[in-house]
């Protein structure tokens, strides 16, 4: 049987601890992967390396087109760029896929929620360009610059996901009515592309409407579409309906390369004390599963994850329990 290489971003803080409850669970279905284990981040300056992206984790990147990956530490001070930031770069992340997805048993204020935001991910203001802060410190500017191609890749990925995957409508979340450039670009092009999906019930709001309405009519929502600051909010506000970061996976999607990951922080002031949720990350594998065409085994840790939520079984201090990251696995795989 042949096997797919994946490398593994075990990451900072709590990482390898969820991360190796993510491996423990998919080494429990056997789906034929093969791990190549890379140190990023703060990880691999303790390790002796001279920058947050060594030679080595890019080479395996591009050998294996496929990262499983914790949390990452980005060190203080000047000269140390965003890991995530600059993966996402290197390797043409371009659209960021965020799957929200009520689960009984936990402190949600929602039930029946499964939303997906999808972020263009290398533009916009978050990208970072121009940052600027005159001498005297009075003064700070950045550039925001997105092209039509961004806006046409991200809002056909958004499209084409939303077709393949049988769901009924796509929003457009934007900020056209005051940025007129960058905002209108965006906006302009999604009028362009919706017109090819027929059979995709499509609409479009401006971003903050969107935030108010995600709070209180959340249900209305499918998938959402937007730049990349935007969809930094969004995204995070979408996790917070369903109780959480902990809760929710995330992936980053190129032509040639896909990296899944746990969303949240590397939450070191509970680092080594066991006690971290993993299903982020655990639910991030199942995305990776499913890009490379388990579905099937992709189901199976949704339905085991959820099961043993709703089931209040050895969950951790984060869901109510007493339970430990290592019991929370065991739950889960009893349940596969």
């Amino acid at each position: 049987m042949s096997t797919t290489p994946v490398t593994v971003i075990k990451g900072d803080g709590i990482g390898p601890d969820i991360v190796d409850s993510a491996l423990r669970i998919l080494e429990a279905l056997d789906p034929g992967l093969d791990y190549e284990e890379v140190q990023v981040g703060q990880a691999a300056l303790d390790a002796g390396a001279s920058d947050v992206m060594p030679e080595a984790a890019i080479a395996s990147i591009e050998r294996t087109g496929l990262v499983l990956k914790g949390p990452v530490t980005t060190p203080s001070g000047k000269g140390y760029r965003s890991v995530n930031v600059a993966m996402r770069k290197k390797f043409d992340l371009y659209a960021n896929v965020r799957p929200t997805l009520s689960m009984p048993g936990t402190q949600s204020r929602y039930e029946g929620l499964d939303i997906i935001t999808v972020r263009e991910n290398k533009g916009g203001m978050y990208s970072g360009e121009g940052q600027t802060v005159s001498e005297d410190g009075t003064r700070a500017e950045a550039l925001s610059v997105i092209t039509r191609e961004q806006c046409e890749r991200i809002i056909r990925f958004a499209f084409e996901m939303a077709r393949s995957r049988g769901r009924r409508k796509v929003t457009l979340a934007h900020k056209a009515n005051i940025m007129k450039s960058t905002s209108g670009l965006f906006l302009d092009v999604g009028r362009e592309i919706a017109q090819e999906y027929d059979d995709l019930e499509h609409d479009e709001i401006i971003v903050d409407a969107c935030a108010m309405k995600l709070v209180m009519y959340p249900e209305q929502f499918d998938v959402i579409v937007t730049t990349n600051l935007f969809g930094d909010i969004i995204s995070d506000l979408c996790a917070g309906l369903i109780g959480g970061l902990g809760l929710a996976p995330g992936a980053n999607i190129g032509e040639n390369c896909a990296m899944f990951e746990a969303v949240h922080g590397s939450a070191p002031d509970i680092a080594g004390k066991g006690i971290a949720n993993p299903t982020s990350v655990v639910l991030a594998s199942a995305l990776l599963l499913e890009h490379i065409g388990r579905r099937e085994d992709a189901e199976r840790i949704r339905r085991a994850v959820r099961a043993a939520v709703a089931d209040h079984d050895r969950v951790t201090p984060d869901l109510g329990g007493d339970g430990t990251t290592s019991s929370f696995t065991d739950a889960v795989i009893e349940r596969l």
